[in-house]
């Protein structure tokens, strides 16, 4: 079974994420700030994270920094998964080394097919 790791700290958005990806037969992982974020993938390893940016204590892109510069966890993708919907996020995000930006609110019908793509 492949494992996620959710990064938000939005209750709603976590739990929406979180049974959409469990019922297509995801483990989920979840973290509510970046600090955690970069611990659990870590301990965890997931196979994909789904990085909010807008993130108390660490941000979504200090996490996303900090994840790649450790060598054996630096592969794993990262999905910028937010509603930053300012010019030149999206381009920002992928400078730091996410593979995808997703913009919130997304759509429930075609996000799990959206993310596998990076599975």
């Amino acid at each position: 079974m492949k494992k996620i790791l959710v990064v938000e700290d939005n209750a709603e958005n976590l739990y929406l994420v979180t049974f959409l990806l469990e019922k297509s037969g995801y483990e989920v992982i979840a973290a509510r700030d970046g600090f955690e974020a970069v611990e659990n993938t870590k301990s965890e390893k997931p196979d994909l994270i789904l990085m909010d940016m807008q993130l108390p204590e660490m941000n979504g892109y200090e996490a996303t920094q900090k994840i790649k510069q450790i060598a054996e966890i630096s592969h794993i993708p990262i999905v910028a998964l937010t509603s930053y919907a300012m010019p030149g996020d999206k381009e920002k995000a992928l400078a730091i080394g996410c593979v995808s930006y997703i913009e919130k609110p997304f759509d429930p019908d075609t996000f799990v097919s959206e993310i596998e793509k990076y599975l």
